[in-house]
């Protein structure tokens, strides 16, 4: 069973925390990670190519423009026919959905993995407590300072910290995320994350 170090704001070791080896010691499954990672990125994405492609979206009259026959002209239905200009568009872009579902089970084992190559690349500090008594940046950063944590730093916490995010807000690249929130990307994209004891028993609760 892996041990991590347990720390306090001064960063000295008070005690070790043990941590279950169904989530932090696993296999670590590389094109999991990937393809958890590009389905988040994906569902950002908002497609906004489009053009009106049915004669209902063209404002305009439906009447005939003139009479079938006996003109010499070309027959024509409607002034909103694609051949019209300021009519409909034939084939043009439409929106669409970049998202694409990844199952239970495969980000279950990605969030593993992520885990486990944390704790393996001591990535994954475990602090005593991540409370503070004021919402004050400062306060934010000076607890970073003393635990020599990298710019990219995530805080995992295991409920509501109102003080420790409204701290972190106006720091670039430092966020505060609750365990129900726990997703690969945010894993992955800091170097950095700082959980709490009671934070570790809920990961380990929603994952194993």
């Amino acid at each position: 069973m892996p041990e991590i170090d347990l720390l306090d704001i001064s960063n000295n070791k008070v005690g070790t925390v043990e941590a279950s080896p169904e989530v932090f010691d696993v296999k670590v499954r590389p094109h999991l990670v990937h393809t958890c990672v590009v389905s988040q990125l994906a569902a950002r994405r908002s497609g906004t190519a489009a053009t009106k492609q049915s004669r209902g979206e063209i404002s305009g009259s439906g009447k005939k423009p003139w009479r079938q026959k006996g003109t010499g002209r070309a027959r024509q239905g409607s002034i909103r026919a694609p051949n019209w200009r300021g009519g409909m568009t034939v084939f043009g872009p439409s929106p669409r959905d970049y998202d694409f579902k990844v199952t239970k089970k495969a980000r279950r084992l990605a969030l593993k993995s992520v885990l486990t190559d944390k704790l393996r690349s001591q990535a994954l500090t475990v602090v005593e407590s991540l409370t503070l008594e004021k919402p004050r940046t400062k306060d934010a950063a000076a607890l970073i300072k003393s635990l020599g944590l990298p710019a990219r730093t995530l805080f995992l916490v295991e409920g509501k910290n109102d003080n420790l995010t409204l701290a972190v807000r106006n720091l670039p690249h430092v966020d505060v995320l609750p365990v129900e929130g726990l997703n690969v990307y945010d894993l992955v994209l800091h170097e950095k994350i700082v959980c709490t004891p009671e934070s570790i028993k809920k990961i380990e609760e929603r994952l194993s």
